[in-house]
């Protein structure tokens, strides 16, 4: 139980990483208006506070959700941007999943 927990507090940051800062790329890179730069910029301080529901150190939390993002990113520009990701990608994130799951889950002792 305590590994699916953190599992959704990881993508749940992912994802409020991702959206706010694509709220942000909007406002200013396709010049919406600025409510989307305020949302966006809310939105990335709940991403900051998320990872501290984490059992583990700082340090190895966020070396772990870097694999996370990886991947959300990835997902995120495939049902988003429509950019289909190919072998490369599939085979990086999977790569980065590994690194999570060794750091974050592997035991220690």
């Amino acid at each position: 139980m305590e590994i699916a927990k953190s599992l959704f507090y990881f993508i749940l940051a992912g994802l409020f990483e991702i959206g706010g800062g694509y709220l942000i790329w909007l406002w200013l890179r396709e010049s919406k208006e600025i409510w989307y730069g305020i949302t966006g910029a809310f939105i990335l301080i709940l991403y900051g506070i998320i990872p501290t529901f984490q059992p583990a150190s700082f340090g190895r939390v966020y070396a772990a959700y870097g694999g996370i993002f990886i991947v959300l990113s990835i997902l995120w520009g495939w049902r988003i941007d429509s950019v289909v990701p190919d072998k490369y990608d599939l085979v990086g994130g999977f790569v980065a999943l590994v690194g999570v799951l060794i750091i974050m889950y592997w035991p220690r002792g």
